[in-house]
């Protein structure tokens, strides 16, 4: 990163945390001191803090695993500090398992997009792609894909693709595809702890879909960091293995493992909550651009899948996100944070989360600061 860049990044951070109002803060906003603070105050209601500390994955880690496991109504799960790790080393295992190294998921899916070809270069993986569209597979999609494959991965909800998320006959039609095609169903489900409102179905029965599923902890729950791999037992128990070789036995790891336990306690049980008012955030964002006369936005999905959806609009990137960052500075409202170039040229996207400090916004305040927002535009777009 550049100088230029490094202080640009510098003063969207400094907007960020000396706002009063925004829509959800991150864990990645805060200092390390207020992250270490929060940790101390919340973790003795998580965990037994007189316990000993965790060695190698024991202690309050294997806590963590067996109340994922039963969340997802799983028979065992393991922790791994990554999920580029836990998803590498669940989609190794059932090559080895089903005899075929090809993995069926969406261009648009994390490993894709995100992870310099991991699967390849690191698993000796090969990926197939069953769809060009920017949305979920179909049924057809995978009962007709020409190759064969040993794995579908499923990413849910598809967050490249703007979080969307199939509805629940289309998601079992899509695995019973899978099924009668004799592949494994692996659920990439970094963020699958909020997608319960939108299936209407809880987590268990969700994921029971799936012979496989790896959730995040610093996403949705404001995690730490960490991930988790749940499934059979036999898999599970392959997958220490691996997670050793790739690295990932760490010798503690308890400050994470306590921060995804707070996560669960405290974030799970509000995701719903989450979910229904970004709908009202997002029908009040269309209703403030159509207000503030710009020539042309788009939410989506309109209304959207879970507590997170993107904001497109017709300028630069650059442009867009000054003008988020001096409204935040000037107001100390922190409507959007950063913007970037996607699709056509002179077209750029946000991501919006709204979390618990978004709960007080109301419509109006939405309407309002997109009216400041779009005054702002104009000189943001001479500089």
């Amino acid at each position: 990163m550049s100088e230029s860049e490094e202080r640009e990044r510098a003063r969207r951070l400094a907007a960020v945390r000396g706002a009063e109002r925004i829509l959800a803060r991150q864990g990645n906003d805060a200092t390390v001191g207020q992250r270490l603070t929060d940790l101390v105050s919340a973790a003795g209601g998580a965990y037994d803090l007189d316990d000993t500390v965790d060695l190698y994955g024991d202690g309050v880690v294997g806590a963590l695993e067996d109340r994922v496991a039963g969340l997802l109504g799983k028979e065992a799960a393991a922790f791994f500090p990554s999920g580029t790790m836990a998803q590498q080393v669940a989609l190794r295992c059932w090559a080895g398992r089903t005899g075929n190294a090809t993995v069926a998921l969406h261009p648009l899916a994390h490993p894709e997009v995100h992870e310099r070809g991991a699967l390849g270069a690191v698993s000796g993986l090969r990926t197939v792609h069953l769809t060009a569209e920017r949305r979920p597979p179909t049924a057809d999609e995978v009962a007709g894909f020409p190759e064969h494959f040993g794995t579908l991965m499923l990413e849910l909800p598809l967050r490249d693709a703007g979080f969307l998320l199939p509805t629940w006959d289309e998601l079992t039609a899509v695995v019973d595809a899978a099924r009668a095609r004799d592949a494994i169903v692996h659920i990439d489900g970094a963020r699958l702890w909020e997608c319960t409102p939108h299936f209407g179905r809880p987590l268990d029965e969700i994921a029971g879909l799936a012979d496989s599923v790896y959730v995040s902890f610093y996403k949705s729950l404001n995690g730490l960091g960490g991930a988790v791999l749940a499934g059979p037992a036999p898999l599970v128990e392959e997958a220490r293995t691996w997670r050793h070789r790739y690295g990932g036995q760490i010798f503690q790891q308890f400050p994470t493992a306590l921060s995804a336990l707070i996560g669960l306690d405290r974030e799970l049980p509000r995701l719903p909550e989450y979910v229904a008012h970004a709908e009202v955030v997002a029908a009040a964002l269309r209703d403030g651009f159509a207000r503030a006369d710009v020539s042309w936005s788009r939410i989506h999905p309109e209304v959207p899948h879970t507590h997170q959806f993107r904001v497109w609009l017709p300028y630069e990137a650059d442009v867009l996100t000054r003008a988020a960052v001096r409204q935040a500075e000037d107001t100390r409202t922190s409507l959007f944070r950063r913007f970037f170039p996607g699709g056509p040229p002179g077209v750029s996207f946000t991501e919006v989360t709204v979390a618990e400090s978004g709960l007080e916004w109301t419509a109006a305040d939405v309407t309002d600061a997109v009216k400041d927002f779009v005054g702002r535009l104009a000189e943001a777009t001479a500089e």
